[in-house]
């Protein structure tokens, strides 16, 4: 399969990074590695527990998170929450470090106290995990990964990168009951707000590239935060401020035998302004954007998204080029139906955003586009976080960044975009995760163990790509015509639903126009790139 889709060193344009010194050439991608999908956070925390819990003196333990909670479960039982697993590994003699976002005031919806109750109580462990503020203003550090190297056994070594972080309510499975743990959100989620997320396990030497993006923010001798209040707190609860000496680094992990993935990490870093840049991306880095944008120059069937925060027109205009300039092209996405938040100011500004990228996105091809929210078998919405693309199944993307201004931009963010040699034509890694995700959503059944090509037949209607955008439109359709019925009879197999465009008055518009711009999909390239309009 051609890696002509992924961005060259030189397109990625950050020569201030070591990411792609271990690749030839102008090659910015790894080759040789085993990508799995995890979908749902369930699966990703009983699979995360389990390594960790077989780490041994010696190993090596690094993660990243936007929130994290000491008290989650990753498997439901007691000892398996997230500060008692990390802190029992380091106790053991496992080198574990971590950085967490320090997060703004909670009262605007945010996570500052279960953050810092996470550090506090690993600290107390005794493993070095530290509260990260070096972002933007309004910024934050959004990457959620996790690595695990091991001394005496290479071949164990694993990569965890997507969206799913260390806390409340990711811990949902494809019944989408939601986490028993969960975290406040708007009334129409409920007490146990469903929860839709993507994880990726890999293994080969794309996990020596993750951990340089570890390495990088770890060894940053830029303080951790510039506030004197922020610093003064730290000093009054003894907090571990200075990240000491990450242990030498090992060689990457040899290819797997058989694995026939290869894998480009995509970041995101802002601008920081008035000299305050990161040593590893002087200016930003916005291999993200740049890499979505050539990705899309190449497809010419199906653009598959699955997506939190779909909200920015410099993104959708991308898509309305790339629909304008090709006649087959059809783009189809899953987003959440409501807000993850209700008030006016949260609320109001997103869909205002979400509804003009998703005319953008349309207006040259309002038949070839299409997007759906999600609701389980009880007919309660269902939160979709995932941050999923899928390209004409050959590139696929999942990771931290959403189709947005913040997200290419601004925040700190983290994918992995994956190309398979194996399938005749096509990456059979991509199709294998678009069918997948399909088969949830169409309420059908795909039994353990399932191979590719009894998934195939099982979904034979959406093996095209084409036919795929049609079976979800036909699966709305009866959906919506039951519900319009008043729910009598039989429910129609489906989870998918019809999104609802706000009705809002010229004045709101007016005022949630400013706050989405300002507040929620703030810009941060240099002026020069926000002039020209380039990413």
């Amino acid at each position: 399969m051609s890696t002509s889709w992924y961005l060259t060193a030189h397109e990625r344009d950050n020569r201030h990074t070591l990411l792609d010194d271990p690749h030839p050439g102008q090659q910015a991608h790894s080759s040789g590695n085993l990508v799995r999908p995890l979908i749902h956070g369930a699966v990703y925390f009983a699979e995360l527990y389990e390594r960790i819990e077989a780490m041994r003196p010696g190993d090596l333990l690094l993660f990243t998170d936007w929130r994290g909670d000491p008290d989650e479960r990753m498997t439901g039982e007691p000892g398996s929450e997230v500060s008692q697993v990390l802190g029992r590994a380091d106790e053991r003699g496992v080198d574990v470090r971590g950085l967490v976002w320090r997060s703004h005031w909670d009262k605007l919806h945010f996570s500052a106290e279960q953050n810092r109750h996470l550090i506090q109580a690993l600290q107390d462990r005794g493993a070095e995990t530290l509260l990260d503020m070096r972002v933007r203003t309004m910024g934050s550090h959004h990457q959620k990964f996790v690595v695990l190297r091991h001394r005496d056994r290479p071949e164990d070594d694993i990569a965890y990168v997507g969206g799913i972080d260390l806390c409340h309510s990711r811990r949902d499975d494809a019944r989408h009951g939601g986490d028993p743990q969960p975290q406040a959100m708007a009334d129409e989620y409920g007490d146990t707000p469903p929860w839709h997320d993507v994880q990726l396990a890999i293994q080969g030497p794309a996990v020596y590239d993750v951990e340089t993006v570890f390495r990088e923010r770890w060894e940053d001798p830029t303080p951790l935060t510039r506030s004197p209040l922020r610093r003064l707190r730290d000093a009054l609860a003894r907090d571990d401020t200075t990240p000491d000496p990450l242990p030498e680094r090992t060689p990457a992990p040899a290819p797997v035998d058989g694995g026939t993935q290869h894998v480009q990490l995509l970041r995101t870093y802002p601008d920081l302004r008035w000299g305050m840049d990161y040593p590893f991306a002087v200016g930003g880095e916005r291999s993200v954007a740049r890499g979505y944008t050539k990705a899309l120059d190449h497809a010419r069937k199906l653009v598959y998204i699955e997506d939190q925060y779909l909200w920015s027109t410099d993104v959708a205009d991308r898509f309305d080029h790339a629909l304008n300039i090709r006649d087959d092209l059809h783009v189809l996405g899953v987003l959440p139906r409501f807000t993850d938040q209700g008030g006016a100011t949260g609320r109001l500004p997103q869909m205002v955003g979400r509804e003009r990228a998703l005319r953008a996105m349309s207006a040259s091809a309002p038949e070839r586009v299409a997007f759906y929210g999600l609701e389980n078998r009880a007919g309660r919405p269902v939160y979709v976080h995932a941050k999923v693309c899928i390209m004409d199944d050959v590139w696929a993307s999942v990771g931290s960044d959403n189709f947005n201004r913040r997200s290419w931009t601004h925040d700190s963010e983290l994918s992995a975009a994956v190309i398979d040699d194996a399938g005749e034509g096509h990456s059979a890694y991509a199709r294998r995760l678009r069918l997948r995700l399909a088969a949830e959503h169409l309420d059908r059944e795909l039994p353990d163990g399932v191979d590719d090509d009894g998934i195939a037949e099982i979904m034979a209607d959406c093996v095209d790509e084409h036919g795929m955008f049609a079976a979800y439109r036909e699966a709305v359709d009866r959906l919506e015509h039951w519900h319009d019925g008043g729910g009598r009879g039989e429910r129609p197999p489906g989870r998918l639903r019809r999104l609802q465009a706000p009705r809002l008055s010229p004045l709101t518009k007016a005022w949630a126009e400013v706050l989405y711009r300002t507040v929620h999909d703030p810009d941060g390239r240099p002026r020069g790139l926000k002039v020209r309009g380039r990413f």
